[in-house]
């Protein structure tokens, strides 16, 4: 357990977080020293179980204990991205192309104060802030757009079973029609793997 692991199409084994409270607020972390907003999210080690994966990241990032949060759900199978060629470090043995994720959701049941920055030698984040369901689609960085949005449609109903929020309206329409997408594909390859109808 002493690497990330790589797989052979070079995608990088990786969980993310989506915290929500009581209100149905989700919370969205600060990067450390730059505006960039995102879930936390982290790398999973060789021979690393997926769930230990989330709750080392959710400890190291945002000071939280598995007593603190309440899982509510996981998604089915991994969602990838590529990074575009500019973050592609094309010197690193295994070379890494992108990232495949399972994402949790999570629900904070201990005080919001527990949050904390300081439990691993480079804090990633510096401050937190709670959002609307679909906002964090607009604040994340350009090519995890497609990644949040998909994470977010298959999870929501854990929290919003009566049916999510609607996305917001101002939203471009190339955006609608590319996540509406992904989720079909999505949808199908859940079915072909359930062998249902």
């Amino acid at each position: 357990m002493s690497s990330d692991w790589i797989d052979d199409d070079g995608f990088r084994a990786n969980v993310g977080i989506i915290l929500t409270n009581t209100e149905g607020k989700l919370m969205l972390a600060g990067r450390a020293g730059s505006k960039g907003w995102q879930f936390p999210q982290g790398g999973v080690m060789q021979g690393e179980d997926v769930e230990e994966a989330m709750f080392r990241e959710l400890r190291e990032e945002v000071g939280l204990e598995p007593h603190d949060v309440e899982v509510l759900g996981v998604t089915n199978d991994w969602i990838q991205y590529r990074l575009p060629d500019k973050f592609i470090r094309k010197n690193s043995k295994p070379l890494c192309v992108g990232q495949k994720q399972r994402w949790f959701l999570l629900r904070l049941i201990s005080s919001v104060e527990r949050v904390r920055f300081d439990l691993c030698d480079k804090p990633e984040f510096d401050r937190i802030r709670w959002v609307d369901y679909w906002r964090p689609v607009n604040e994340v960085i350009y090519f995890k757009r497609r990644v949040y949005a998909r994470a977010l449609h298959e999870l929501g109903a854990s929290c919003y079973p009566d049916g999510l929020p609607p996305r917001p309206r101002w939203w471009p329409k190339r955006w609608r029609v590319v996540f509406d997408k992904d989720i079909s594909r999505a949808q199908v390859k859940t079915v072909d793997q359930d062998g249902e109808a």
